[in-house]
């Protein structure tokens, strides 16, 4: 059985709300009394334009609804509340005698839940409601989520917005601590963005010695790198604590689940950046948020790009994290060394990782080992 109850936080627990529809008053009066033993409050609906009435004022988690009814039959009111955005998550049983069958197939294509054939069978017609019920309290909770997260999001995106109209360094700082904020819910990442930050700069410095990067890399796309570098898992304060903080192996469903966090990150950012367009770092902010999860080969997430369709900053972005996840502690396993990190990295090549992004990790990676050696986590 479910758990009926549901919560007020001024009056304590409030029971369901089952609204019965039916031009009976002798149905009314079953229902009435078999809705108030199973423990539920029952809502008198005579015809169906009152009982479209009380949707609009009254809150309520269940509608048995009879088909026949002079003015509005049943069918009608179903099909009124099922195209309302407002009511159409409301679960609806039918109830119907037993020549109506082809009616009820009717309502149930049309979204009716569940039907009732009259009379009705006391242990039958409680195991629907619960069902129906159960579906409801699933529906609100994932609703409640939703609107959590969209107001976390918006949040932040208003934080963020505040702080980079100039990007100046106490700016730049201030979007550093909202990303170790973001970053402090896993309590395993230590100095993770400190370090991020610094081989995406050594990268840069030697990827601009190419010729194909000469008019792409300069001192102010490093600085902008650097600085937006830490915004690249800023999305994951969308993503809920079981998961993010899970010490297991995530399921599908998890994992997929996990993966938003690179489209919440880049949306927020996309936010910010409406108001502030031709913003560089925040243009780049997007990037890295939305790409450092692509890889070469066009087997990563979310878009499955391939190849130099990733953003530069991606590609950077993405050898940096992984370099930085296998060479820390996690609670699933203990670091790698840097020897066995490199060679991960240099059979990546061409499949994870660009290969122009390999070259200059090797040879900057004197100056990983002294970043990884100076940042340490506590």
């Amino acid at each position: 059985m479910i758990n009926s109850k549901k919560m007020d936080h001024e009056t304590g627990p409030v029971k369901p709300n089952i609204l019965i529809v039916d031009d009976s008053d002798i149905n009314l009066k079953i229902l009435n009394d078999l809705i108030e033993i199973m423990g539920y409050t029952p809502v008198m609906a005579e015809n169906g334009l009152y009982a479209l009435s009380v949707l609009e004022n009254q809150a309520c988690d269940l509608v048995l609804l009879d088909i026949r009814m002079p003015e509005m039959d049943g069918y009608q009111v179903l099909k009124i509340i099922k195209n309302d955005p407002h009511l159409s998550h409301i679960p609806v049983i039918m109830i119907s005698a037993l020549s109506d069958m082809d009616n009820v197939i009717r309502c149930i294509e049309s979204g009716a839940d569940d039907y009732m054939v009259k009379p009705f069978v006391h242990a039958i017609l409680r195991a629907r409601i619960d069902a129906c019920l159960e579906k409801k309290q699933m529906h609100d909770k994932e609703s409640r989520y939703q609107e959590q997260i969209e107001s976390f999001n918006l949040e932040l995106q208003n934080r963020v917005s505040k702080q980079v109209s100039e990007i100046t360094a106490a700016q730049r700082a201030t979007i550093f601590a909202m990303a170790k904020l973001a970053e402090s819910r896993d309590p395993e990442t230590g100095e993770h963005l400190l370090r991020i930050r610094e081989y995406v700069r050594f990268l840069c410095q030697q990827l601009r010695f190419l010729t194909k990067y000469e008019n792409i890399i300069d001192d102010n796309y490093i600085e902008n790198i650097c600085a937006a570098s830490p915004l690249h898992d800023i999305g994951k304060v969308g993503i809920a604590d079981g998961i993010l903080l899970k010490p297991d192996k995530l399921t599908d469903e998890e994992f997929n689940a996990m993966k938003a966090h690179t489209c919440i990150g880049a949306e927020t950012l996309r936010e910010v950046y409406r108001l502030h367009s031709g913003n560089d770092f925040v243009r780049i902010g997007i990037d890295i948020a939305e790409s450092h999860h692509e890889k070469w080969d066009g087997t990563g997430y979310p878009h499955g790009l391939a190849g130099e369709n990733i953003p530069l900053v991606g590609r950077i972005l993405a050898l940096s994290d992984v370099y930085d996840a296998l060479t820390s502690r996690r609670c699933y396993k203990e670091a790698f060394s840097h020897t066995r990190s490199i060679k991960i990295i240099v059979d990546g090549s061409g499949k994870h990782f660009d290969p122009d992004v390999v070259d200059a990790f090797i040879k900057a990676e004197k100056d990983f080992v002294s970043i990884r050696e100076y940042y340490v986590d506590g």
